[in-house]
């Protein structure tokens, strides 16, 4: 019988070079979005009532709850999304 002999690579293989799927800029949009959203969600949140007892119209339907927080939570997803498809600089 024959002796196989181990197959050796003549070749030198390159230093590989594994880049990161997300640049520095998107992790800080990210960051950014989050914060954003982070932001939205104590707004809308708002605080306790002094009488548990009493319902306060004005207090849980205030523009603050009802518009703007929900826009800046939406905001936030939008820049999120940026971040995301962003393609990072070569």
């Amino acid at each position: 019988m024959s002796e196989k002999k181990p197959a050796t690579s003549t070749s030198k293989t390159p230093h590989s070079h594994t880049t990161s799927l997300f640049d520095k800029q998107n992790l800080m949009l990210m960051l950014l979005g989050v914060g954003v959203i982070a932001l939205g969600i104590l707004l809308m949140v708002g605080g306790a009532s002094k009488d548990p007892s009493v319902f306060n119209y004005d207090e849980v339907y205030s523009t603050t709850r009802i518009t703007i927080a929900p826009i800046l939570i939406i905001i936030g997803l939008v820049i999120e999304i940026y971040a995301i498809f962003k393609k990072p600089k070569p």
